[in-house]
């Protein structure tokens, strides 16, 4: 597979942040703990890339493509989102939490949690950009703020692109490796089970607790929400919204399952996904 020269695909300056309707979503809690969380894990993907440059060293056209293609993508996001706080909650110590966030999650960031061989850490990747496809499709059903429908729309439309391209690098180390079906299907399983025990929840924790200390310090009137409640109710809005049909279809597909099979399997698994996002 060629990956052609080019430059990303829109920057910040495309994001309307002055447009931003505020009343819309300032009061969202559950929404701002999924986009903060989000700018979190994006802001800190340049560590995961450099375990898998690691990883496929000897490999020019993975390499090449990690570094000038999927990394700066995926840190442009997190710059994107960050502002989009920065616009909505200014109050919120964004470079403070992130900071908490960054010490635990680059403990857990390591080769050793890659996957045994390059095909299968290609099958678990092709797992989390679905999740991350459908965590955005999730957040511009969620919100009737314009400017964060659209911001939501295009960087899922960037996990789409990823997608792909993990999708295309698997195939290419299954022929090489020569791995069954049970092999990648292990994969998937594996990183299935640890979206929501990862660097996103990771995240979440540490957005949740800071939001929660902020309102304190801020005197919030009324009661303010524990940080088990906060995280709950931002699983209840994926789970909400999540597009279940689009998400097995995409964790299926390094599988090459027939029709009749992938029928057959679809709703028990869309069950489990299910019970991975729900609160």
């Amino acid at each position: 597979m060629t990956i052609p020269t080019r430059q990303l695909p829109w920057s910040l300056d495309d994001i309307p942040y002055d447009a931003i309707e505020t009343a819309r979503i300032r009061d969202d809690d559950a929404l701002f703990l999924l986009v903060c969380s989000a700018s979190f894990v994006e802001s800190g993907s340049d560590t995961y890339t450099g375990n898998l440059v690691a990883q496929f060293a000897d490999d020019d056209e993975v390499g090449t493509w990690l570094r000038e293609h999927w990394e700066p993508e995926e840190l442009q996001h997190g710059r994107a989102l960050k502002a989009y706080v920065h616009h909505v909650w200014p109050e919120f110590d964004w470079d403070a939490a992130y900071a908490a966030f960054f010490a635990e999650y680059e403990r857990v960031c390591t080769v050793e949690e890659l996957e045994p061989t390059r095909g299968q850490e290609m099958a678990a990747r092709c797992i989390v950009e679905m999740g991350t496809t459908t965590y955005y499709q999730a957040i511009h059903a969620a919100t009737t703020e314009p400017v964060l429908r659209g911001l939501a729309w295009r960087i899922r439309s960037d996990e789409v692109r990823h997608y792909k391209n993990f999708h295309a690098f698997f195939q290419k180390y299954q022929r090489a490796e020569h791995l069954g079906r049970r092999h990648v299907l292990a994969a998937l399983v594996r990183r299935a089970v640890e979206l929501r025990n990862e660097d996103a929840a990771i995240a979440l924790r540490h957005v949740a607790a800071w939001r929660r200390r902020s309102r304190l310090d801020d005197g919030a009137p009324g009661d303010v929400p524990s940080d088990s409640e906060l995280k709950h109710q931002a699983y209840g809005v994926v789970s909400r919204h999540l597009p279940m049909d689009l998400a097995v279809r995409m964790a299926l597909k390094p599988l090459r399952l027939s029709p009749g099979v992938q029928r057959l399997i679809a709703r028990p698994l869309a069950t489990l996904g299910a019970g991975i996002v729900r609160p």
